[in-house]
């Protein structure tokens, strides 16, 4: 039988009591006692997590060196010769790196190479024309061009009458090539009082290079030589919305609703007649002599036929909230307040019976049929409102 121990190892007797030496312990380095110790005070996770993130932000940093290095992008040689070939690196390679990490990509500030630079161009001067398209406001197209609301509106006054609901597809609008109004000079007035009223001066006007006029040929700015029927820009020139439409709530209470109107209104009222909420013709004739009701066309009104200086009657009894002048093409005009939610409008009367704040009663004589504003012939424009401008057709009896 083969012996296992060497010939000069002792061999133990039987029954010998001496014991082997226990191993010597082998002696643990200090990095490891420390580790040994944050594992026992209950740190070991966090250590890991600590070390796991460590390395792959090590290895994050070695990949987008490795990046660099093999796509880096050769420097232009001298005397204009070709630059190599590989593709730039720029910021998005780290970017997609991390993306292929699953790791978070922070946003930064993009700046994309331009080709060319843009040189502003020169003012405008000139009106240009824009076609509305579907889908326009009056808010989109001035900020389109640069402009205020209201200049879209300042300068088609004929097309939009200041009512920014009325854009429609198809329009030829006047663009303007500052913030301003464009207006007819119709002469009758000093110009600079007509450039007054738009708060602006004569010469801003006269020099204003848009408008096309010599300045050494029109004289006295105040009282320029400028032939009527020009029409002008205005710049930074402003005025009053204006409607040809009477405004409507206008009550006993708040009758200074309709001042943009004209001279014709009133102040507040309190207490008088009352309406039955009926209403009979304004006129002795039943029938039109004019427009019929169309709000698509702005007429918000029926034109009753009747000879110049014929009787107009208040339609329902009420309370005298406006009378007199128009001025946007009413003429002569009476709104009656019938204190039950109901307004009536009488215009283009050759003559007025009441006044503000008068209390009228169903069938009385208020004024006599004209063609004063803007009318083609005598007759009279009645109007009904509730809220709204409504058809007075439904609401007459039947002629």
């Amino acid at each position: 039988m083969q012996n296992n121990f060497s010939e000069d190892a002792p061999t133990p007797s039987e029954g010998s009591s001496q014991k082997a030496p226990p191993p010597t312990p082998k002696r643990r380095s200090v990095f490891s006692r420390f580790i040994s110790s944050l594992v026992n005070m209950g740190l070991g996770e966090p250590l890991i997590k600590l070390g796991g993130n460590f390395f792959s932000i090590l290895a994050i940093v070695a990949v987008v060196f490795l990046a660099r290095t093999f796509y880096g992008q050769a420097q232009a040689k001298p005397n204009g010769a070709e630059q190599a070939s590989g593709p730039v690196v720029t910021a998005d390679v780290a970017s997609n790196v991390l993306t292929e990490l699953d790791l978070p990509v922070t946003d930064g500030v993009n700046r994309s190479a331009q080709l060319h630079t843009n040189i502003p161009s020169r003012p405008r001067q000139e009106i240009e024309t824009y076609t509305v398209q579907d889908g326009d406001t009056v808010f989109g197209i001035a900020e389109k061009f640069g402009l205020q609301p209201q200049t879209i509106l300042w300068g088609n006054y004929n097309t939009l009458l200041d009512d920014p609901h009325s854009l429609t597809p198809g329009q030829e609008l006047n663009i303007l090539p500052v913030d301003g109004v464009y207006w007819e000079w119709l002469g009758g007035i000093p110009f600079g009082e007509w450039a007054k009223f738009y708060g602006v001066t004569a010469a801003d006007v006269i020099n204003f290079p848009g408008n096309n006029i010599d300045p050494t040929t029109v004289g006295d700015f105040e009282n320029a030589n400028i032939k009527t029927g020009t029409w002008l820009i205005i710049p930074g020139g402003k005025r009053d919305f204006v409607s040809w439409s009477a405004p409507l709530g206008v009550t006993r209470e708040n009758p200074a609703s309709a001042r943009v109107l004209g001279e014709g209104a009133c102040d507040p009222v309190s207490g008088g007649a009352i309406g039955y909420g009926s209403f009979i013709y304004p006129t002795n004739k039943h029938y039109l002599s004019g427009f019929d009701f169309s709000p698509k066309t702005n007429h918000n009104g029926i034109d009753l036929a009747g000879n110049l200086g014929e009787a107009v009657y208040a339609s329902d009894a009420g309370v005298i909230v406006y009378a007199g002048w128009n001025d946007y093409g009413y003429g002569n005009m009476i709104m009656v307040d019938h204190g039950n939610g109901f307004q009536t409008l009488y215009a283009h009367l050759s003559a007025l019976n009441v006044g503000c704040g008068q209390s009228v009663g169903q069938g009385q004589v208020i004024g006599a049929v004209g063609s004063t504003g803007r009318s083609s012939g005598p007759h009279l424009h009645f109007e009904i409102m509730a809220g709204m401008k409504v058809n007075p057709w439904d609401y007459l009896p039947p002629p």
